[in-house]
């Protein structure tokens, strides 16, 4: 059986100060390929380029990834403020509508960092601009410094919902995770169900109710060191199990329509 193809959101950048590029981190494409057993295949985040409904058709499920700009709040009805920073709002018109047909359709979603955002505002919910401002929270953004290891190094715990869709996967109902985002659910969308929360009460794991299809999403970064992570490669695997379902289903209905 062929490998299923994933489409992997990629985020845009300026190069050279006027040359618009459209790119994907490669460990969330080797994280595809490596514990998802998936082609990956870089989806640029520009609505303009193709109709949402061949976009679906030619991938099997969807990697929502994690991206420097954040959401932007009117989206969720608030005002844009500086604490806000940037946006990507050809990436919000593309994401947002994509995330609600997938869900509706039952076609697979992963939401990793924005991405999990993008999935609770997809459905109504709100964000928290910045985490570490907030009574009682920790401080869950990159650190400024070091190599790429210490930066995707392990931060804190998870503990997620016992018997819920993440404590069955992981077999584990505590996780030790990395930590590289600033914002965070305020208010869970109406079919957001909040699976899981760090130490400090962050929510960290999400699916949405009832939905047809894989909806599993992550406030950290699963695709570092995807394949050998203990926490990562379950959430790949299962997503990659997903996605080849949803391929298979695809191929019969179009037998039975020939």
């Amino acid at each position: 059986m062929s490998r299923p193809v994933i489409g992997v959101i990629a985020n845009s950048h300026v190069i050279s100060d006027d040359y618009h590029v459209q790119a994907a981190g490669e460990i969330n494409l080797r994280a595809v390929r490596d514990a998802s057993d998936a082609i990956p295949l870089m989806i640029p985040a520009d609505p303009s380029l193709f109709d949402l409904d061949e976009l679906r058709a030619s991938c099997d499920g969807f990697v929502f990834t994690g991206g420097r700009p954040n959401v932007h709040p009117a989206e969720y009805g608030e005002e844009e403020t500086e604490a806000h920073g940037t946006f990507d709002r050809a990436r919000d018109q593309l994401v947002l509508p994509l995330i609600r047909a997938c869900v509706d359709a039952g076609q697979p979603i992963l939401g990793i960092c924005r991405g999990f955002q993008e999935v609770n505002v997809a459905f109504g919910g709100s964000l928290y601009p910045e985490i570490r401002d907030l009574p009682g929270r920790d401080n869950h953004r990159m650190p400024p410094d070091g190599t790429l290891e210490e930066k995707f190094a392990m931060r804190h715990q998870i503990t997620f919902t016992e018997s819920g869709p993440f404590h069955r996967l992981m077999g584990s109902q505590v996780v030790l995770t990395n930590s590289l985002h600033g914002q965070g659910i305020k208010e869970p969308g109406e079919r957001i169900v909040i699976d899981g929360h760090a130490p400090d009460g962050t929510p960290e794991a999400i699916y949405v109710k009832d939905a047809p299809g894989f909806s599993l999403s992550v406030q950290w970064h699963p695709e570092w060191n995807a394949a050998m992570d203990p926490v990562s490669r379950p959430l790949f695997s299962a997503f990659g199990d997903a996605c080849r379902a949803w391929a298979a289903k695809r191929a019969n209905g179009m037998r039975d329509s020939a």
